[in-house]
Formats: C-alpha cells, sequence, structure tokens
C-alpha cells in the first residue's frame, strides 16, 4: 500500500486547520471519504437526479442501473449468493433493529449478546423484551475482554429456546473480533440463528458471510469510506421470504386494493419509499475503491500501526489499556482509560489533542454504556485507524499523548 498516494484521494487530508493538516484517529466512528466516492454520488446529482424503480424514461433507467450494480457489488464484497439477500438501509442499527422488529420471535424466546455490544445491538432487544415478551440474556466477557467461549456453548446448553444470537463481530470499544466461524457452528448446532453487527469488521478485513454461514450481518456504510445515511443488512434469502416488512408503503408491494396488498419479494419488501439514490451510488464507489487497495492490506496495515501506537503508549503512567495487550487481536482500534492523581479525564485528554496537534479522537462511552456501567468506568479514549493513517501520525500521536499525560502527572 502506497499510503502517501491514498492520502490524495481524501479532500479532508489536505485542509489545514489553525495552520496544521489533521490527524484523523476517529474512524470507528466514521471514515473519511475520498474523492471517487464524492464524484460518484455528484455524478448522480448532476447527470440523473431522478427516481428509480417507478419511470420507464433513460435518467429513471440510469438510476436502476447504478442501484442494481451497487448491489450486486455488495453481494461479491461479503460473499452472499444472490444480490436478492442484499437490504439497502441507512446504517447498521437500522438493519438490526429490521430483525428484532420483522422476526417472528414469540414470548419466551431468547436472544443471546455479548456484554459489549453497541447500543444498536442492545436496546432493540430491551424493546422486544417489553413489546412481545422475549427474554435477552448476556454472555459475559473473559477477564481480558476476549470471548468466553465455553460459557457460550454453556449458557446454550441450559437454555433450549434460544432463538438468535445476535452479536458485535469486531467491537467499536477496543477492536477485539470475536470466533464468529466457532459461535456459528455452536449456534447451529443447538437450533439457534445468528446475527452479526459488522460495522467494524467489514471496512477492515475480509468478511465471507456464505463462508461463515451466518444468517444476517448489517454493516454501516458511513465506516468504510461511503456516504452517510447508508448500510447494508445481509440476510439469507428463505429468512428474508419469511420475514415481514418493518416498513411499508412504496415500492415494496407491486398492488394494493382497499383492503389488501400484494408484497414484493426481497429485498424491495424491506426497502420502503424513494431511496437515497446518491448514497446506494455512492456506497458500490466505496466498495470499488476498498475492493482495489484490499482489506487484507488494510488488516495488516492497521495491525502494523496499532503495534507502533501500543509500544509507545502502554508504559504511560495513568493509562490502562483496554481489551487483549496483544495489538494484533486488537484490530486498528487503542482504546484506554486514564487515572491521574491531580485530576484529568478522557475528555481532557482528547480536547487537547485536538487543540494543541489537530489529533481527532474520540472519548466517552462509544455507545457502549452497558459495558461502562457494569465496570463502573466513567469513559476512556479512543484511538481508531484506517487505510490512510500514517506512520509518522501513529509517532506524532505518541509524542502528543505522552506530553498530554506529562502535564497530569507532573
Amino acid at each position: 500500500m502506497d499510503i502517501q498516494k491514498i492520502r490524495l484521494d481524501f479532500p479532508a487530508l489536505t485542509k489545514k486547520w489553525n495552520g496544521r493538516y489533521p490527524i484523523y484517529f476517529d474512524n470507528a466512528c466514521m471514515s473519511l471519504k475520498p474523492g471517487q466516492v464524492i464524484d460518484a454520488m455528484n455524478e448522480y446529482y448532476n447527470e440523473y437526479p431522478v427516481c428509480g424503480g417507478r419511470s420507464l424514461h433513460k435518467m429513471a433507467k440510469k438510476v436502476d442501473e447504478k442501484v442494481s450494480e451497487s448491489r450486486e457489488k455488495f453481494q461479491r464484497f461479503l460473499g452472499a449468493k444472490r444480490p436478492e439477500e442484499i437490504i439497502f438501509t441507512r446504517n447498521s442499527t437500522e438493519g438490526l433493529n429490521l430483525v428484532a422488529n420483522s422476526k417472528d420471535f414469540k414470548r419466551g424466546d431468547i436472544v443471546l449478546t455479548t456484554d459489549r455490544e453497541h447500543n444498536s445491538n442492545l436496546v432493540p432487544w430491551q424493546v422486544q423484551v417489553h413489546k412481545r415478551g422475549i427474554k435477552h440474556m448476556v454472555v459475559y466477557s473473559n477477564p481480558d475482554n476476549t470471548f468466553d467461549l465455553t460459557g457460550f456453548e454453556e449458557t446454550l446448553n441450559k437454555n433450549r429456546n434460544v432463538r438468535l444470537v445476535s452479536m458485535v463481530h469486531t467491537s467499536n470499544l477496543d477492536g477485539y473480533t470475536i470466533p464468529a466461524k466457532e459461535i456459528i457452528r455452536i449456534a447451529h448446532d443447538h437450533g439457534a440463528l445468528v446475527m452479526l453487527d459488522g460495522a467494524q469488521s467489514a471496512p477492515h478485513r475480509p468478511v465471507d458471510v456464505g463462508a461463515l454461514d451466518v444468517d444476517f450481518f448489517a454493516l454501516s456504510v458511513h465506516k468504510m469510506l461511503g456516504p452517510t445515511g447508508m448500510g447494508v443488512l445481509y440476510g439469507k434469502y428463505h429468512l428474508l421470504e419469511e420475514m415481514a416488512p418493518f416498513i411499508v408503503g412504496g415500492d415494496t408491494v407491486s398492488e394494493t386494493t382497499f383492503e389488501t396488498a400484494r408484497l414484493l419479494p426481497p429485498p424491495e419488501k424491506f426497502e420502503a419509499g424513494l431511496q437515497n439514490y446518491a448514497g446506494i451510488i455512492g456506497s458500490g464507489a466505496a466498495v470499488d475503491y476498498l475492493e482495489k487497495i484490499g482489506r487484507s492490506n488494510i488488516e495488516r496495515h492497521e495491525e502494523r500501526l496499532s503495534r507502533i501506537i501500543t509500544d509507545g503508549i502502554k508504559d504511560l503512567l495513568g493509562l490502562r489499556i483496554i481489551g487483549p495487550q496483544d495489538p494484533g487481536q486488537r484490530s486498528g482500534i487503542t482504546t484506554f482509560t486514564v487515572e491521574f492523581p491531580k485530576g484529568g479525564d478522557a475528555h481532557d485528554i482528547a480536547i487537547i489533542l485536538d487543540e494543541t496537534e489537530n489529533i481527532a479522537v474520540r472519548s466517552g462511552a462509544f455507545c457502549v454504556h452497558s459495558w461502562f456501567n457494569y465496570r463502573k468506568y466513567e469513559a476512556a479514549v479512543r484511538a481508531s485507524l484506517y487505510l490512510y493513517n500514517s506512520e509518522e501520525e501513529a509517532r506524532k500521536f505518541i509524542d502528543a499523548l505522552g506530553k498530554t499525560v506529562s502535564l497530569f502527572n507532573s
């Protein structure tokens, strides 16, 4: 990977703030956008900014063609069997909520999650507990925050009513990736379906839903170089056929009377109303960009930078890295809590890094409040990497963080 060449594709990296170029380490929240994605969206707005799926004129047919192309790109990107298994959503949150609301859960059915779920894969199940009387159970992590595979299997053995295992694939908390292949095999052996929240995995490493045999997989395109307000839900076609639509209306039905409606097959029955055509087209361009770079290359690059950062900060007084201490198990994410004898918290660290060196990191609970509350932590600092980050940036971060920490320890 030619990092300097890649960086030229990202307009946001060329703009100075207070006389300095930004060091963007908040990629787990949202990635930056390359010019290729921006151009693809502008092409739609400039050349054929019309409805798809309805009219028969040339511009409308062009939209239909581009939408179909993007769906097929995601089919290949995820290893799905057919393009109809790809549903366009607004984000991972909508995909997870779609399954929570559309699957025919019954009172007493159990949904099993981890103790590190983003609110998007926690709150929907809490709602279904009250709405439909399902049960929500949690598999707790090992002391080093890795997945407890033995505890998971024991939970399934003791609870025969587990209907769905819904788990974060790669955690936005610390970058740890669960052993999905083994989890899916064990769950299927116990008669449970599996859904993965792939918001942090699909942009950073190869994902093959067919090889995993996962039943549902949700991702957010805004974390993989694509536009905001775009996501994808993959589902095995026979499961999508069985599910009721979450939102209905235009484009979800083939015919209606005053009393009845005939639903279209997947994916149309889950894509109600006028779609974000520019976003769908831009999402396809993001897939093209990532496929050209190669996600295996991105994975190796992030691990290399993560090792540099880990080695540089692990001994700083007052910091404690969350999750496995081996950066090879934490993707491109390094998250740490802070505790200084004279005060100062995670938000202070983030603000000082931004104000002094234009280093953008995230501070807080990262929408994983349940994990923080259970362990009685207030907040943490998260540095998350992507393909355009460089070794020079990693070393500047280490230096700036060291100086910042010394302010609170002196």
